[in-house]
């Protein structure tokens, strides 16, 4: 076998193509084009005298050969990556990063957290994708994204999650509408079902006298409070997407409503993750505070 004309991207591309299951998928991964991608599965697979993977529909599924490479070379990929970080500073780093999260998380600690990021690894190109909760579980594991930050508990065997804090919500709405408050009347804005939110706000509704309000539904804080500014009833809010506008009295509690408890916050990524840039920004994020808003 001519192992010496196996250079280290073929396989970094055959990785890739086995975490995310297309040749495209992997091409955008590593800032090339999906031809790129073929010709160097084709040397490959040509080098080793095998085919390595065979088209599904329109993903491509790896054969036992591939399976067995792929399983034998992650580990030794992993090695070796470990080791250029430990000869270098992680400063110099290169490459590109898929963060994910939530829009909560996105609006308390993601700036501050990615213009750190972008100031420490000047020459690791960040793409950042807001998401619901469901879908960041998915491209994590799916490897579409490298790691996340979500509301809520994340229970997924393929992730591991680490803790950045909690937030508080609250019920608010603007002073006329506080003034003319009616208990069967006022609309209530809550996050739609598909937040890990929805749950708590329409418990926190059920037990509150307000439980006669009619309910609205919608999928982004961002809008809600536009629409409760506007004076279209009371919302429930994570307090930091809020702070401005309680500051300068746009809205105010609604007198009588039940306390909520805090919504726990976590980062993750995938539990098999063994790039050493994503474990060391993993490990800068696992020390996040929400509360505070800082990083060690």
């Amino acid at each position: 076998m001519p192992i010496n004309r196996i250079a280290f991207y073929h396989l970094e591309t055959l990785l890739w193509i086995a975490r995310l299951g297309t040749f495209a998928a992997a091409a955008t991964r590593l800032n090339t084009t999906q031809p790129a991608i073929s010709a160097r599965v084709r040397e490959l697979e040509s080098h080793l005298g095998t085919a390595l993977f065979r088209r599904e529909g329109r993903a491509m599924a790896l054969t036992p050969a591939g399976r067995e490479l792929v399983r034998e070379s992650e580990p030794l990929w992993a090695r070796f990556q470990g080791v250029l970080m430990g000869c270098s500073d992680i400063s110099g780093a290169t490459g590109i990063v898929r963060i994910g999260a939530g829009e909560i998380a996105a609006a308390s600690c993601l700036p501050g957290f990615v213009a750190q990021l972008g100031r420490d690894l000047p020459q690791v190109s960040l793409e950042v994708d807001i998401a619901l909760t469901v879908d960041l579980i998915q491209q994590l594991a799916s490897g579409h994204a490298d790691i996340a930050f979500a509301a809520g508990r994340i229970a997924h065997p393929m992730l591991r999650t680490a803790p950045i804090g909690s937030i508080d919500l609250l019920w608010l709405a603007r002073p006329s509408t506080v003034a003319t408050m009616d208990a069967t009347q006022t609309p209530i804005w809550s996050l739609s079902n598909l937040s890990p939110l929805y749950r708590i706000m329409k418990e926190a509704i059920a037990a509150s006298a307000l439980a006669d309000c009619p309910l609205n539904l919608c999928n982004n804080v961002r809008t809600m409070i536009d629409i409760v500014l506007e004076g279209g009833g009371i919302g429930i809010f994570p307090e930091p997407m809020v702070r401005h506008q309680v500051a300068d009295g746009r809205l105010i509690p609604v007198p009588g409503a039940p306390a909520m408890p805090p919504v726990d916050f976590h980062a993750a990524v995938r539990a098999a993750e063994a790039d050493p840039l994503i474990l060391a920004i993993f490990a800068r994020a696992s020390h996040l505070n929400l509360r505070g808003d800082t990083a060690a």
